[in-house]
């Protein structure tokens, strides 16, 4: 019977397409210039429309609401006009009729006036399901599209075009086709394809002429779905953007920017240009609409001055935003930390007029946003929690859960109460890792605020915590897929995970080891990284599978790579890791970021790397041009970061390598940063102080607070002469004597110079943060601290927290021991250390006949400074700068001391 039905149906188009080209009501339904002219021709001929006339009819009505502003669009109008319901009886019952491509485009038009459920699209639809095997690759794409607009992602029909996709990707050649179906089967497609399909974008990338910012677009959106940041694709697709910068409105803006910061991506060179024509069209949005894009696009990119402009344009438009509107401004300000309380203020009071309008994902948003821009609307407060508490009670997904019980926890004078246990309690077994973390910070800080009121520290919220934390523990030993793992552990973080979880972490970490591959390595790093914690097990692991494998990861991933072995200060097993890790990215540079780069070379010269291209990539004007450049563009706390990373590589590179003949071009931004600072001094810090001037006689010979050449703070310091008697800190003409350095005068800032055989004594107090957290190894910049100490001339004592507060020095005498061995006791040990490094220093030279000052080992300078012989910092650099800001473009003008 059907087979008939489809016989009958293409003999009758066969009939009617003889009179196609004579077909007059054709004509003038192409010459129809609005909606009411193609309803009125309807409405005249409803007897004589074909399928054609059904399909063109609607194909027009889209089109001329296609041709018109988002503000201007009558969509209403279109579908509720009586004739629009005569062309939708009409398509209904001509779906046998018509060919596959106008099939397609029916449904596709049909889509934009209608809603999924509706039953021409469901007929239309199910017709489309049966004719899918005959659909060409373009109209398989459309119609793939019509589904992913109904939120079909899952559905076995997805799946049936995947397994057509499958089949002939080899032969698609259309970016828009593939580009297509790439994001509507991306739910449905396994491993492998994936790989073929990212595989096959860049091969269309490479070799097509020209390539749509649209397709680009939604290749970028495969990776977002997918969740892969696969840099060389997005490479070649960020390359399409910049080289069609007309097609970069404020919509495709919005859009990529919103891609690119889900991927972590992030690329100066669009970021500049789009910064550029967002602030060119600021006059230009002056409805709440465009207003919002803008505000959203430009905002966290965007200088002082424009951004007051917009906060000024957003006070004046607020009462116009909608619920969705003034959501996204919201999140803008969270993410700017926006602190206009006029503007917060004016939000708050829009956002509590939808309050009940939004889907508790929305109303956490709210919550964490107007909390952490620090709002004061008890009123409003009051409302959320009575929401969030609704929401709670009847929700029963895991993950929806502890995201309510989180944002209710972060809401002001909120308190558990058994509703929220009951809830929690309930879904403990089904909790992710994530899901456990976020209800162990509300519940972390709702036992501190019971502790805070002296309430029971035994309440219904201590003992839930611990039965979370076993919840907890009991999935870590359950756990046997290490990229299950990873996911779960992304977003972790916390007070309640590092003290509780962190160590059974690591163990099954240790038992999944050998799950750690090229693919997943980086994403292990990085979430190593976050730990805190030196398992040297792990950590060998990592450098196996990256030396094995080093080919196969992209060269801005060796940061990440590098990163868990410099924080912890661990030298692999692999004795060729950093050397094959340093090959990997030295020919590749270009690929950095600037900020990385810098980043990465900051975290070479902890584990006293220096390769001559990344420094000298880095030292020069242009390089520090467009960084600049850039981190104009970065958030304040990342901008804050690369600056201060910059100036302690600058600082590394003069005290390490002077051959590299890098000036100190950081003294105004350090003066800056000392103003700026704090000194305050913890209890352990004053009774070492005081001990200190006991020891040496007087507190005139302890000096607190000291800030060295190159700006390193130490926490005292003392001066002994050659028979180890302290010096009062009398003249100060003597302070910095020995620690020569060059000023703008280009003369000695020191007039005096210390007795011979004089020392300087650094002593340091470390706390917790200066240790890996399992272990008592120091981490890798509080080792290149010392380093440098000794470089600039002094003898360092560090005083461990775990040594200062241990059960042996429980008294004071104890203590008065511990300090005189540790500065009277110690410089024949420091020069035995040094003999043994110089001994080991000729032995290589004489082994392999290289220069050791160009090696990244000890060098004779190291050496000869250990050993008293001469001070480093004698040999000192000065950077003439060419305006009143640190950050300008230096003229690299090099002294030393015979000019």
């Amino acid at each position: 019977m059907l087979c008939v039905r489809h016989i009958y149906a293409f003999a009758l188009r066969r009939c009617q397409f003889r009179t196609l080209s004579s077909d007059t009501l054709l004509s003038q339904l192409n010459s129809c210039t609005t909606e009411d002219q193609v309803f009125d021709l309807v409405g005249k001929n409803k007897a004589k429309l074909s399928e054609k006339h059904v399909g063109s009819a609607i194909s027009l009505l889209w089109k001329f609401q296609k041709e018109k502003s988002h503000l201007l669009r009558n969509i209403d109008y279109v579908k509720n006009h009586s004739q629009f319901l005569t062309l939708r009886i009409l398509a209904e019952n001509k779906i046998d009729f018509m060919d596959n491509e106008l099939l397609v485009d029916t449904l596709y038009n049909v889509l934009r006036f209608t809603e999924a459920h509706d039953s021409l699209v469901e007929e239309l639809v199910m017709e489309g399901w049966r004719r899918l095997e005959r659909f060409s690759l373009p109209i398989l794409s459309k119609f793939a599209l019509c589904l992913n607009e109904q939120q079909m992602y899952c559905s076995p029909l997805i799946g049936k075009i995947a397994d057509i996709v499958n089949v002939n990707l080899d032969s698609i050649q259309d970016p828009r086709v593939l580009s297509v179906l790439m994001i509507c089967i991306s739910s449905v497609i396994s491993q492998n394809f994936q790989d073929r399909l990212i595989q096959k974008a860049e091969l269309l990338l490479e070799t097509v002429n020209f390539i749509n910012l649209n397709h680009a677009r939604r290749m970028v959106q495969f990776l977002r779905n997918v969740r892969v940041t696969y840099r060389p694709l997005l490479e070649k697709c960020n390359k399409v953007f910049l080289e069609n910068p007309s097609q970069l409105d404020l919509e495709n803006i919005s859009l990529i920017l919103g891609l690119y910061q889900s991927l972590q991506f992030n690329n100066t060179e669009f970021r500049l240009v789009t910064k550029q024509k967002l602030t060119e069209t600021i006059d230009d949005c002056t409805n709440p609409v465009s207003f919002t894009r803008l505000f959203a696009a430009l905002g966290p990119m965007a200088g002082q001055e424009v951004r007051e402009r917009l906060i000024a344009t957003a006070l004046l438009m607020a009462e116009e935003f909608n619920c969705h509107q003034a959501l996204v401004v919201l999140e803008t300000m969270e993410e700017m930390e926006c602190r206009n309380s006029h503007l917060i203020q004016k939000i708050a009071s829009v956002l509590h007029k939808y309050l009940d309008k939004y889907k508790p994902t929305e109303l956490a948003k709210i919550t964490q946003a107007l909390v952490l821009l620090h709002c004061h609307n008890a009123e409003l407060y009051t409302k959320l929690r009575r929401l969030l508490v609704g929401y709670l009670q009847v929700n029963v997904v895991p993950s929806d859960i502890s995201m309510l019980t989180r944002v209710l926890s972060m809401l002001p004078s909120s308190q558990v109460d058994e509703v929220l246990i009951n809830r929690v309690d309930a879904v403990l077994p089904q909790c992710s890792l994530s899901d456990l973390n976020s209800c162990a910070i509300a519940l972390v800080r709702w036992v501190h605020h019971d502790q805070s009121h002296q309430q029971s520290t035994s309440g219904p919220g201590a003992k839930l915590l611990q039965k979370l934390s076993n919840c907890g523990y009991q999935r870590l030993q359950k756990a046997s897929d290490l990229d299950l793992l990873l996911e779960e552990l992304k977003h972790i973080s916390g007070e309640w995970f590092e003290e509780i979880l962190v160590e059974e972490t690591i163990n099954t970490c240790q038992r999944l080891m050998d799950q750690i591959t090229w693919m997943n390595v980086l994403e292990f790093s990085s979430f190593l990284i976050k730990t805190n914690y030196r398992c040297t097990p792990l950590l060998d692991r990592i450098a196996s599978v990256a030396v094995q494998h080093m080919s196969k990861i992209h060269p801005s991933g060796t940061y990440a790579l590098l990163l868990p072995f410099t924080v912890t200060n661990y030298d692999p097993q692999s004795e060729e890791f950093f050397e094959t890790c340093i090959q990997h990215f030295s020919s590749h540079l270009g690929c950095f970021e600037p900020h990385l780069l810098v980043l990465l070379g900051y975290s070479l010269a902890i584990a006293e790397y220096f390769p001559p291209a990344v420094i000298n990539a880095i030292f020069n004007v242009d390089f520090l041009t467009k960084l600049d450049a850039q981190l104009e563009t970065l958030p304040d706390t990342l901008n804050w970061r690369v600056r201060l990373r910059l100036m302690e590589l600058n600082r590394a590179v003069c005290l390490e390598c002077p051959e590299f003949q890098i000036p100190w071009f950081h003294e105004r931004y350090c003066q800056q940063m000392q103003r700026k600072g704090n000194g305050s001094t913890n209890k352990a810090q004053e009774q070492i102080h005081r001990m200190l001037g006991e020891i040496l006689g007087g507190s005139q010979y302890a000096k607190v607070s000291v800030l060295t050449p190159y700006y390193y703070g130490i926490d005292f310091e003392c001066i002994l002469d050659k028979n180890k008697k302290p010096l009062p800190y009398m003249d100060p003409s003597i302070v910095l004597a020995d620690l020569v350095q060059w000023g703008p005068d280009i003369q000695l800032q020191g007039k005096k110079g210390l007795p011979p055989g004089t020392q300087r004594i650094a002593v340091e107090f470390l706390d917790s943060k200066a240790f890996c957290k399992n272990s008592c190894h120091l981490k890798g910049e509080i080792a290149m601290k010392k380093r440098h100490l000794e470089i600039l001339g002094y003898q360092v004592v560090q005083i461990p927290h775990f040594e200062w507060n241990s059960m042996e020095l429980s008294s004071k005498d104890a203590w008065m021991e511990y300090l005189k061995k540790s500065i009277f006791e110690t410089n024949q040990m420091l020069r035995n250390r040094a003999r043994r490094l110089r001994q080991h220093g000729e032995d290589m030279k004489s082994e392999s006949g290289t220069d050791l000052s160009q090696s990244t080992g000890p060098r004779v300078v190291d050496i000869m400074v250990a050993m008293g012989h001469v001070h480093a910092v004698e040999r000192r650099f000065w950077a003439q700068e060419t305006s009143t800001d640190w950050w300008d473009c230096i003229v690299l003008q090099v002294w030393d001391e015979s000019q």
